[in-house]
């Protein structure tokens, strides 16, 4: 087979690299050199798709932000009502699931990484404002009648729990089950009156 013909794999082998090294071992341990071995290639093969650590980060911020768009795009077009999009949003940024737990541990990686780098913090910034005018627009939906200023730091709440749930619960999964964090998610849009209606 040719390298030519090769490529898509190979591709898809460093992206899944890239990804499960961050996951699992952690940004400290994210290097060309811990790519290459768990892609199963040479650190000149990993260094020719991306030169730096910069690049290996901004990759798996890109997946990341990949990923979860697909998801929630899906979830948005088959809720039922606004408030069941809304609660379906913000529950699968919650880490319930050993795949959402990883997602958190990367975007924790990631942002711990972005303080520092202008490069990397301005695609925290723009990504995360995205996020918060998505979530914005879907509390807006669900609560039409509320003025902006009120959408705007109910879904600024509702992201800060979200996210802080996620983040803890990826770093002590033990002390943040599941059942823990979809009670506290129930219960803040309980709280804000955005609960849906099979709830």
């Amino acid at each position: 087979m040719s390298r030519t013909a090769d490529r898509p794999a190979q591709e898809e082998a460093l992206s899944r690299a890239v990804w499960d090294v961050l996951a699992d071992q952690g940004l400290e341990r994210l290097t060309v050199r811990a790519v290459a071995a768990a892609a199963g290639c040479t650190t000149g093969l990993v260094m020719h798709r991306f030169p730096n650590r910069r690049a290996l980060l901004r990759h798996a911020r890109d997946l990341l932000h990949d990923t979860t768009r697909t998801r929630i795009e899906a979830l948005e077009a088959n809720a039922g009502s606004p408030r069941a999009a809304l609660r379906a949003v913000l529950r699968q940024g919650l880490a319930t699931t050993p795949e959402t737990a990883r997602e958190s541990t990367v975007w924790i990686g990631f942002l711990a990484a972005a303080v520092t780098d202008d490069e990397l913090i301005a695609v925290h910034r723009r990504n995360n404002r995205s996020w918060r005018a998505r979530v914005e627009r879907l509390v807006s939906t669900a609560a039409p009648a509320w003025p902006p200023p009120k959408v705007a730091t109910v879904a600024l709440a509702l992201i800060t729990m979200a996210e802080g749930m996620a983040a803890f619960a990826a770093a002590d999964p033990a002390a943040y089950p599941p059942e823990t964090q979809e009670h506290m998610l129930a219960e803040a849009l309980t709280a804000y009156d955005l609960a849906s209606e099979q709830e």
